[in-house]
């Protein structure tokens, strides 16, 4: 399943409407095909959407209502989903969900809407209060446009109240799912924004080390009873055994960690398609690692399964990897969040778009000159 277009309205953070489309809606020119994921006549995914703003613009906030859309389409309890608090004390939530099934050959439209209910004994508590299921065949697909238009149509499927065997919290895919045998890999990194330690102990692609610090001859991982010993060894040094992962932190800088992390798992998503999310893909890499990582998923040679990038970013430069315009968004807080994406204020895909991003072209992009002033003052002011 291919996450086509998210849209959600009631979550407390946002200002507006969120409305996120993840397929190419630009003109597509022959040569940038070969960036782009085919889905099926001239559909095309992005296989690496970026998300830029200045700080606390709310791009996290995003990237956590797309793993929220994701796992929802999984079936996952919200209850147990790690991004749930996105929704908050919100009374309603309305997701509406458009995802591309290769198995059926379908677009379908997912609507639910969540209640949440607080208790001192349990937090908050999410329900879905009403659901329903749309789809329609690729075939009945004429235009981009009217692709993800399901005017009209009657729901294949509607929540009810009589099925007992659903759990409150439980989107109605489950029973889809199991008749499909469909289920999206999510890797979401959101966690290793600030904290990196190896969270796995199987041995790392040699190539992987190589790239990120050609002094490491050797890491290895035995394990025994429970237990996993380490194996690390430098060049023309001594082998070093730990006991711990957290103790590579002591011998490797964040960076290696956080790329061994993020190079191994963005593998597997390459190999067997789906979503890896990564927030603030800047944090300890410099811009050559990231652009690598941007690169892979952007080279269809590579990415044969249709694995996804979503990321976010404070790098402006990282934006000048892109030919195209849609695949970028930027996020803006003024009194709530905001998101638009690029191709809507960016008509040409030949502008410098960190140019534009960094004059403040873009509107919301840079710290604003009085906040400039502000600091300057208070900090004359102490140094007085």
């Amino acid at each position: 399943m291919k996450l086509l277009r998210i849209t959600a309205e009631g979550l407390p953070l946002f200002k507006e409407k969120l409305d996120l489309t993840f397929y190419a809606q630009q003109r597509i020119a022959e040569e940038q095909k070969s960036i782009l994921y085919p889905l099926f006549s001239n559909i095309y995914l992005n296989s690496a959407t970026g998300f830029i703003g200045i700080n606390a613009s709310g791009k996290t906030s995003v990237l956590k209502v797309i793993l929220l859309a994701l796992e929802i389409i999984n079936n996952e309890p919200i209850n147990h989903i790690e991004t749930r608090d996105i929704l908050g004390d919100a009374k309603e939530v309305k997701l509406n969900m458009y995802f591309f099934s290769g198995k059926t050959n379908e677009i379908c439209r997912l609507e639910t809407i969540i209640a949440s209910k607080k208790s001192k004994s349990e937090g908050t508590n999410y329900s879905i209060v009403s659901e329903s299921l749309w789809k329609k065949n690729v075939v009945e697909v004429t235009t981009r446009k009217a692709m993800l238009d399901f005017e009209g149509k009657e729901p294949a499927i509607i929540r009810s109240s009589q099925e007992e065997f659903l759990s409150e919290d439980v989107s109605i895919m489950i029973a889809r799912n199991k008749k499909t045998k469909e289920h999206i890999r999510i890797v979401n990194l959101l966690k290793y924004t600030n904290e990196n330690v190896l969270p796995f102990s199987e041995d790392i692609p040699t190539e992987v080390i190589t790239f990120l610090d050609p002094t490491i001859e050797r890491l290895h991982f035995d394990e025994n009873d429970n237990r996993t010993l380490i194996h690390l060894k430098f060049k023309g040094k001594e082998e070093i055994l730990l006991n711990n992962p957290v103790e590579l932190n002591n011998y490797l800088s964040s960076g290696t960690v956080k790329g061994m992390i993020t190079f191994t798992l963005a593998q597997e998503v390459l190999q067997k398609g789906g979503y890896i999310v990564v927030d603030e893909v800047e944090n300890h890499f410099n811009k050559e690692i990231v652009t690598t990582l941007m690169r892979f998923f952007m080279d269809s040679k590579l990415n044969k399964k249709g694995g996804i990038l979503i990321f976010s970013t404070h790098y402006p430069e990282l934006l000048d990897e892109y030919d195209r315009n849609d695949s970028i968004f930027i996020t803006r807080n003024r009194n709530g969040i905001t998101v638009e994406n690029l191709s809507n204020i960016l008509k040409r895909n030949d502008i410098k778009k960190s140019d534009a991003y960094q004059s403040g072209f873009l509107e919301g992009t840079t710290p604003t000159y009085e906040a400039y002033m502000q600091l300057k003052k208070s900090i004359a002011a102490f140094l007085a």
